[in-house]
């Protein structure tokens, strides 16, 4: 799934390391270790922002299906590992999406 690739680009090129990850139908779920400059709400600007301008750019029928609308839904949930323990947020990944052991940013089975 390109989007998957698309957020994985626009990570390394901020220096956001994503530490595990799936890819739904339709949404993501990423848990990423980010420069201490970066606000959350940066990090997902800079992802949203970077993905949809892209997708927009490769498959232009996207314009048109969204006409109006925002590629990304407007919100989002973050939680800092002071918030809830790093294993935690993987326990969750975990349980809630099929394990792939070959990749930490997985598509989840449809």
């Amino acid at each position: 799934m390109r989007v998957r690739e698309l957020v994985r680009q626009t990570c390394e090129s901020f220096e956001i390391r994503i530490i595990k990850g799936v890819v739904s139908k339709d949404h993501v779920h990423i848990l990423v270790s980010a420069p201490p400059s970066l606000a959350p709400s940066e990090i997902m600007r800079r992802i949203k922002g970077r993905t949809a301008s892209y997708a927009f750019e490769e498959f232009p029928h996207l314009k048109k299906r969204y006409w109006g609308q925002h590629f990304w839904a407007r919100g989002y949930f973050c939680a800092t590992v002071d918030q809830m323990t790093e294993e935690m947020i993987k326990q969750y990944l975990d349980h809630h999406f099929e394990p792939n052991p070959n990749d930490n940013f997985q598509m989840e089975p449809e």
